[in-house]
């Protein structure tokens, strides 16, 4: 049996613990190590002090007592987890979550002991310098500029997920777009800087000019008297959005308006949450129309030139690299020319990517050196894979303003590890919060010694540097280019083809019982299946169906792991939603009539997230893709009589 698999030699095989547990010596070993290790350095932290507690506590009745307490509760526990979810298995093809990399488990496991916590380097000396390598680890992976000697250098740090990501994302958006605003309100003298004619110029400098507005005013500001220095910092923190509140700031500047967010109907739900925390408004997001569940960069365009016509700032137009239910990839380099375009129009706005999911891919397009692979040398073994259009978008990657990454999706990394980066490091004093308990002194010129002070900068204050050290070893091991990160992201790829092809053959194995399609071709690794029952047309009975099929593919608290063939996850099609001329065509392959306004419109689908590079066991001949199929074949037909 041919898999075309990639030749890793062996490199993937060493990298997880295994759907069998093949590698437990080896993580064992790893933690057994590092354990005496970290025993050894608390007892060489000064060996002149006596033991605190006494060689013969292990007998004590108390102690013997809350020994046996903990067992208890933790072989409980143990019991309990059993019924978790197996992600390591290839039989598991559900959610953004697959086997754990051995070495970022391994450096996490080390580094909890000594509980790091990278608010600051007062609490996290060594894994707060990591985080700050973390991310220019990612920028160079992005296409950023990663040379911390470089004025405009990238940053980037760890968040809880892609949430917080997206948050800062929106945060740093809004900063830069009301600093130039504040600089025209506080009277800062024309000689210093060249500031906007008016606010409507000053709210709409592209982040580019409002980021070199900003440089021109710290230089002007360091060369100031102390005194003098002060007061103009206070004058225009005194005007900045952030003092004021968004309703303060526009009451104080009438002739503008709350911005706008554009992004694709595909989005995350994060960005809902994002304007509403934020004050925004969740009505201040709006959808970008799409075709085959990617955004329409043409219907950008246009929506930007309306907006400007009807003077409605926009802060933000959001493409995704990789959605969360379809793994489709975005015009980025378009959505960038649209951009680019609007500011020379005077019409400023921010780019950011959503690449939680497929911003791991972008390995698999790096060189060593850092340099863009050409489309043909990433195709090189797979049938499809990039198309021109998935190509263009990854090379665009470092036009973005700021990108999403999570290291805890296709970085195969413990949750919970998101990551934000931002394309030019300059911008980041806008969102400084100071704190005299935590943060000490004026922070020095050097970009590492800058961002020691993280939780500065970050939305969380206390920081896991645990996941930092996770992140920071994995990249290490295996560096963020096709010879490293790529060869795993190259399994996933290659599975997701066959998924694809293999889909196709169940359709026409089905279809004398059922009619079944992907609905949109993939860009990545995920995967969607529709199936409707031959001759039923309403769409909520093919909804049912799909569901009914779901619960023989989901965590069954009640019954053994083991009852359960295989692990998939579904999600919603929404008619009414889609490009019309998509919504035909999936519709007319299912052989579903289009629902009445008033019936539900809702499109169950089979979703498929194919991480696992074991999906096919090129060792024992075995492709778990056919098996599912068959399996899924067996339950259409029971289901239907057949």
């Amino acid at each position: 049996m041919d898999f075309r698999a990639p030749d890793d030699h062996g490199m993937v095989d060493a990298c997880f613990l295994g759907p069998y547990g093949e590698n437990d010596s080896l993580l064992e070993k790893l933690v057994l190590e590092f354990l005496r290790d970290h025993v050894y350095w608390r007892r060489n932290f000064h060996p002149e002090d006596p033991p605190a507690i006494p060689t013969a506590a292990a007998q004590r009745p108390g102690y013997l007592q809350l020994e046996a307490r903990m067992r208890r509760e933790l072989h409980q526990l143990s019991a309990a987890l059993k019924q978790s979810v197996p992600f390591h298995s290839p039989r598991y093809l559900g959610h953004m979550v697959s086997d754990l990399l051995l070495p970022g488990l391994a450096a996490q496991i080390l580094t909890l002991p000594y509980n790091p916590n990278n608010v600051s380097e007062d609490a996290a000396p060594v894994t707060v310098d990591l985080e700050v390598q973390v991310g220019l680890q990612l920028a160079r992976m992005l296409g950023y500029r990663h040379d911390p000697k470089l004025p405009d250098c990238a940053f980037g740090h760890l968040t809880s997920g892609g949430t917080s990501a997206n948050l800062q994302a929106l945060r740093l958006a809004l900063a830069l777009k009301g600093f130039a605003v504040a600089l025209r309100a506080a009277h800062v003298p024309a000689e210093a800087l060249e500031l906007p004619e008016d606010d409507w110029q000053a709210f709409n400098l592209s982040p580019a000019d409002a980021i070199a507005l900003l440089a021109q005013w710290n230089e002007w500001l360091a060369q100031q008297p102390g005194n003098e220095r002060r007061k103009w910092r206070g004058r225009v923190q005194a005007q900045r959005l952030e003092q004021r509140g968004l309703h303060g700031f526009l009451a104080a500047h009438p002739q503008l308006r709350v911005p706008m967010v554009l992004a694709p109907a595909t989005a995350h739900y994060s960005w809902s949450k994002g304007l509403k925390l934020l004050g925004l408004g969740r009505d201040r997001l709006q959808a970008v129309p799409q075709h085959g569940m990617r955004m329409d960069a043409a219907a950008l365009v246009e929506m930007l030139h309306a907006c400007e016509r009807a003077g409605q700032p926009v802060l933000m137009a959001v493409g995704v690299l990789g959605t969360t239910e379809y793994g489709g990839i975005d015009p980025i380099d378009l959505v960038c020319d649209a951009r680019d375009e609007a500011a020379r129009r005077g019409f400023g706005t921010c780019v950011h990517v959503d690449a939680a999911w497929g911003g791991y891919l972008a390995a698999l397009f790096r060189n060593p050196d850092g340099s863009m692979r050409t489309r043909a040398e990433v195709a090189e073994g797979f049938e499809h894979f990039p198309s021109e259009r998935v190509h263009a978008a990854f090379a665009a990657l470092g036009r973005a303003d700021s990108v999403t990454v999570d290291p805890h999706k296709l970085g195969y990394l413990p949750y919970g590890a998101g990551a934000f980066v931002c394309r030019d490091h300059r911008a980041m004093p806008l969102l400084s919060e100071s704190a005299d308990y935590v943060f000490h002194s004026e922070s020095p010129g050097d970009y590492l010694a800058h961002y020691r002070n993280l939780g500065q900068y970050t939305l969380e204050g206390s920081k896991p540097g645990a996941a930092a050290a996770a992140a920071y070893v994995t990249h290490k091991v295996l560096p963020l280019d096709h010879t490293g990160f790529g060869q795993l992201q190259r399994h996933s790829l290659l599975a997701a083809e066959a998924f694809h092809a293999r889909a196709r053959k169940f359709a026409a194995d089905i279809a004398d019982v059922a009619n079944a399609c992907v609905p949109f071709e993939p860009d990545s690794n995920l995967v969607c299946l529709a199936i409707n029952p031959r001759d039923n047309t309403r769409l909520a009975d093919a909804s049912d169906f799909v569901r009914r099929l779901h619960d023989e593919l989901r965590c069954n608290p009640k019954q053994p792991l083991q009852t359960r063939e295989f692990f998939g996850s579904v999600t919603s099609l929404h008619v009414a939603a889609m490009d019309p001329v998509d919504a035909q065509d999936v519709l007319k392959c299912l052989g579903l009539a289009r629902p009445d306004e008033e019936d539900d419109d809702a499109l169950v689908l089979l979703r498929h997230t194919l991480m696992n590079p074991y999906l096919l066991d090129r060792e024992n001949g075995i492709s778990y893709i056919d098996r599912y199929f068959e399996y899924l074949e067996g339950q259409v037909r029971a289901r239907l009589g057949t």
